[in-house]
């Protein structure tokens, strides 16, 4: 991409949630500069809020490139809530969703710099493989 700095991790995330709330789970996958998949994370979260899980994505793929001494990084979701909360265009008023937030934003801070963008749900199936993955696998169908 012409666009993408040179150094420049991409960390592409989702939360899925089988009601609202519902059994939820998380994803991440993490690519490194030469586009290659280096982390494809999933989690099981119990029941839970759809926009909590897309939150828990996030956090767990910020601590993993945090984990892998990532510098610049680009984050990608296909949740505009999570976007446009992160990127200051929508307050949080959730009080669950402030804690989570506030422990996003303490993340994306040891980073040296990072973007935030939203990408359509068909840009984002690898996240939300992973996400499913972790309710399927929590329930025993693997």
């Amino acid at each position: 991409m012409a666009d993408t700095p040179a150094g420049e991790w991409l960390l592409m995330v989702d939360g899925a949630s089988r009601g609202n709330p519902g059994e939820a789970g998380c994803g991440a996958v993490i690519f490194n500069p030469d586009g290659e998949s280096v982390r494809e994370l999933s989690r099981y979260l119990g029941k839970t809020t759809n926009n909590v899980a897309e939150y828990a994505g996030l956090l767990m793929g910020l601590e993993e490139a945090i984990k892998l001494g990532v510098a610049k990084l680009r984050v990608e979701s296909d949740s505009e809530l999570l976007v446009r909360q992160l990127t200051g265009v929508y307050r949080v008023r959730e009080p669950r969703l402030i804690e989570l937030h506030k422990k996003a934003q303490e993340l994306l801070r040891r980073f040296d710099s990072h973007r935030i963008r939203h990408v359509y749900r068909e840009q984002n199936k690898i996240a939300d493989k992973l996400a499913n993955r972790g309710i399927d696998e929590a329930r025993g169908k693997n």
